[in-house]
This record gives C-alpha cells, structure tokens and sequence, in this order.
C-alpha cells in the first residue's frame, strides 16, 4: 500500500475480532515505530507488548480509576476522563495492547512527546498497510504510574498505550478540517 492510501485508510478501531496476531507481526510493527524520527535521535521509546490477563488487569485499573477516586482534583479530571471506560473495554478485547514508555526527563517533555507521536504514527500506519487496525490511547494516562509500578518500570513513565488486532469494524472517516482553513501562505 502506497504510504498516502495508508494515511487515507487508517482508522481508530474501537471493535476487534477475537483472533490473535502473530509476535513477528507485532515485531514488524514496532520496527516501523522504532524508525520514526525522534528529537535530537533520542529514539525516546521503549515498547512492552501485553497480552490477555496482564492487558485485562491494566483495563480493569482504568475503570477502578474511574469508580473509586475520591480527591476533588482528580474527579475534576473525571470529566475528560469519560472515555476511559469504553477505552478499557476496547483494551480488552483487542488481542494486543502495546504500552510505549520513556524515560523521565523534565528537560526533554516536549521533545520527546512529539517524538512518541511521530513513532505511534509509523505503527498505526504500518498496522493499516498490514490490513490491521489500531487505537492510539491517551486515557492510560490516569493509571500510568501504578501500570509502570505494576510492570516494574517504576523508573519510566509511560506516556501512550496502542491497541492492535484485525478490525471488526470499519469506520467512515472523521470529519476533518478544510486545508484551506488551517493553512496560511505568507
């Protein structure tokens, strides 16, 4: 597939089929995010594949999140965090969620982040030429340092999380933004 079919194509899946993806497949995804241009090559990312119990219990810690906090800044945050339960649920029935980390480093947020975006772009672009889909998540944020803590990775933080497996959807494209009215010539 031409790279801009793939950009055309990609879709966030939110609804998989119960089939798994095989590790070489996975693998070849993530080379395709680990060649992603990064600031100053950093190359901030580190990948932690799960699968099945360790994925369902990382789901069910969002929607515990959601439940149970009790602190008034934190239920204030609830209000973004409204899609962590359908998030969580999309979590379990994907057959692979891949949680991307990096290292804590206040000097290098920015870069960094937009690093890791450029990086889950390469996956979810490879995943769409594969004919598989993918869900970029922001959501595993409200649960990211217990996850870390959980996985061992106490000393990175993970920043985003990538659902993968064989579509059982297929979505019409979002509504997106004229060029003509994000762009200025000067």
């Amino acid at each position: 597939m031409e790279v801009s079919k793939a950009i055309e194509n990609r879709r966030s899946i939110r609804d998989f089929k119960q089939e798994d993806i095989n590790k070489e497949i996975v693998e070849d995804i993530l080379n395709c995010g680990r060649l992603a241009p990064s600031a100053k090559n950093r190359q901030p990312w580190y990948f932690v594949v799960v699968k099945s119990e360790i994925k369902n219990k990382i789901a069910d810690m969002m929607i515990d999140y959601t439940i149970t906090t009790n602190d008034a800044i934190e239920r204030k945050k609830l209000g973004y965090a409204n899609s962590a339960n359908p998030t969580a649920n999309v979590i379990k029935q994907a057959p692979i969620l891949i949680l991307i980390f990096k290292p804590k480093d206040d000097h290098w947020i920015v870069g960094d982040n937009l690093s890791i975006g450029a990086c889950v772009q390469n996956i979810c672009l490879r995943a769409t030429d594969l004919g598989l889909g993918s869900l970029w998540i922001r959501d595993i944020a409200y649960v990211s340092e217990k996850v870390a803590e959980m996985l061992g990775h106490g000393d990175l933080e993970l920043n985003c999380a990538v659902s993968l497996g064989i579509p059982n959807q297929c979505p019409k494209p979002r509504p997106r933004k004229k060029l003509e009215d994000i762009i200025e010539w000067l």
